[in-house]
C-alpha cells in the first residue's frame, strides 16, 4: 500500500486540505494557493474523503470527485489524493494519527476554511487535532465572526498565532493555530450542486 501514497521528501512541510470536494471548485484552489504562500508550505495535499461523517447524504462517487479534482488542479505543488480511502479512515483524528506513522520525517499543517472552524467543536476528537497538529484557518466569505467566536477559537485562544507571523506556524509546538485573512472567493460546493453544475 505504501507505494501508492503520495511521496514527500524528508523535512517537507505539507498542508492537508480535507473534504468531500463535491464538487471541487476554484475556491478550493484559491485556499490552497494562499496557504502555500502564507504558511510557508512545501506542498498541499487535497485529501478527497470517501464520505463526510457529518453529512447524512453521501457525496458523488470518489472516482468522479477525484477525476474532477485532478482536472481542476494544474499546480506542481498541489496533489490530489485519496489517502483516507487507502488507509481506511473516515475521521480526521484517525487520519492524522496514521499519517504521523507513515510520514515520521515530514511535518503537517491542517488547513481549513473559517466555516469549518465555526463548526469544529462538532468534529470527533477535535481537541486532539488542535493539540497535535498546527491548524491554518483561511477566511471564507461570511464566516469570519462566527469562526472567531466559535468554541474551538475561544478555548484555544492563547495558542493563536498572529496572521503576520503565519509563516512560522509549522515550526511551533502544538497546540498552535493561525487565522489569516486573504482575498476571498464567494463560491461553494453547495451552491454549485444547487445550480445543477455537478
Amino acid at each position: 500500500m505504501r507505494h501508492t501514497l503520495p511521496r514527500a521528501a524528508k523535512g517537507q512541510v505539507i498542508g492537508l486540505l480535507g473534504g468531500s470536494f463535491d464538487p471541487p471548485h476554484r475556491g478550493h484552489l484559491h485556499v490552497s494557493q494562499v496557504a502555500l504562500k502564507r504558511f510557508g508550505l512545501d506542498r498541499v495535499w487535497w485529501m478527497v474523503s470517501p464520505g463526510n461523517p457529518l453529512k447524512t447524504k453521501g457525496p458523488a462517487s470518489l472516482q468522479k470527485r477525484m477525476a474532477a479534482c485532478r482536472e481542476l488542479v494544474q499546480h506542481p505543488r498541489i496533489e490530489v489524493t485519496d489517502i483516507e480511502d487507502q488507509i481506511g479512515t473516515r475521521y480526521t483524528a484517525e487520519t492524522l494519527q496514521k499519517l504521523f506513522d507513515l510520514y515520521p520525517q515530514q511535518r503537517f499543517v491542517w488547513l481549513m476554511g473559517a466555516d469549518n472552524l465555526a463548526s469544529f467543536h462538532h468534529w470527533g476528537n477535535w481537541h486532539w487535532i488542535m493539540e497535535n497538529v498546527p491548524v491554518g484557518v483561511i477566511a471564507r466569505p461570511g464566516d469570519r465572526i462566527s469562526a472567531r467566536l466559535s468554541p474551538a477559537a475561544r478555548q484555544f485562544q492563547k495558542y493563536r498565532l498572529r496572521g503576520n507571523n503565519a509563516q512560522y506556524l509549522s515550526h511551533r509546538e502544538t497546540p498552535s493555530w493561525c487565522f489569516i485573512n486573504a482575498p476571498m472567493m464567494a463560491i461553494s460546493s453547495t451552491e454549485l450542486r444547487a445550480q445543477g453544475q455537478w
